[in-house]
């Protein structure tokens, strides 16, 4: 129990469970599998972009246009879905337009020397004006149900989205590359100390270009599944989708210093913050309220790590 309440998964895990036993107290239909369910599908498009922005948290930067690289996979799929081509090579060529717009961010960053909130804050009024040219503004329809089914169709009595394993699976492998690969270890030692990393003989620039390519890839992988889930092509998708990305991250432990951080805590703090919001839905408080609840969790999640970091100087 002790090492639980001392790692960060733990205490997310911790969290999530008293909220369910407060809102189930409340109202016993949240815990309804059905809501369950409904919990995990709406942490589905969070999760990959949680997910996605660790690695640029991770290098001590942020991601400002991962909301806009969210819709410009949608609208270049939708196109490409609406010309004919196969499914799944559009969802490949969704994820290497993810890596495209995501690496460019890293090089601007790396090469130009740009601070990456600039950076970012740039390329996101750039890519989503890129997503209004290609579909003048207009949203595309016709996308075709195969395409819809490879992303969204259910399973196990066709009740949970395949969308959710498919999440799991982008988990586990991103925590895989950061924890457990070399390009990983980089990408903490970058986020860390950039002089001491630079000194150690890290390629600075190209890990910082791998990992706004990641960061990029989480925001394509999100938009393929929204747009499997709305069968339209809609070039405004994802406004405002990178705050609550950073809000899932912060309330997963992802320093904004750089260094620190997980998929898997990421992936958490999405499922927090659904099962937050699913329960203020079902215990009738109003949206305004929901509001305020949101940000003051976002705000005592992130003043953990401070306060942990306090008490254990206080102890030693």
């Amino acid at each position: 129990m002790k090492n639980a309440v001392e790692s960060r998964e733990g205490l997310l895990i911790i969290s999530i469970l008293l909220i369910f036993v407060v809102f189930t107290i409340i109202d016993p239909i949240y815990i309804y599998p059905r809501n369950m369910v409904n919990i995990l599908e709406q942490s589905v498009v969070n999760g990959f972009l949680a997910v996605g922005i660790t690695f640029a948290i991770v290098l001590a930067g942020i991601d400002l246009s991962i909301g806009s690289i969210y819709a410009l996979a949608i609208v270049f799929v939708s196109k490409f879905l609406v010309a004919g081509v196969n499914p799944f090579i559009a969802i490949i060529l969704g994820i290497i337009i993810g890596a495209i717009f995501g690496g460019f961010n890293g090089l601007l960053i790396s090469k130009l020397k740009l601070q990456p909130f600039i950076a970012t804050l740039g390329t996101m009024s750039v890519y989503r004006g890129i997503a209004y040219i290609v579909t003048q503004g207009n949203p595309v329809l016709g996308i075709p149900d195969n395409y819809r089914s490879i992303l969204n169709s259910n399973t196990f009595g066709s009740i949970i989205p395949v969308s959710i394993f498919i999440l799991i699976a982008f988990v586990i492998l991103t925590q895989i590359i950061l924890k457990k690969t070399k390009p990983g270890t980089y990408i903490y030692s970058v986020g860390g100390n950039e002089e001491s990393a630079f000194l150690s003989g890290i390629k600075i620039d190209r890990i910082k270009i791998l990992g706004y390519a990641f960061s990029g890839i989480g925001g394509a992988i999100a938009g393929m599944v929204l747009l499997a889930q709305l069968g339209t092509g809609e070039p405004i998708a994802g406004t405002g989708a990178e705050l609550n990305a950073i809000a899932a991250t912060a309330i997963g432990g992802t320093s904004l210093a750089g260094g620190k951080g997980s998929p898997v805590a990421a992936f958490l703090g999405a499922i927090l913050l659904s099962a937050l919001k699913v329960g203020l839905i079902v215990a009738m408080v109003p949206t305004f309220w929901q509001y305020v609840a949101t940000g003051a969790i976002i705000i005592v999640a992130a003043s953990v790590e401070i306060i942990q970091k306090r008490l254990k100087r206080a102890t030693t």
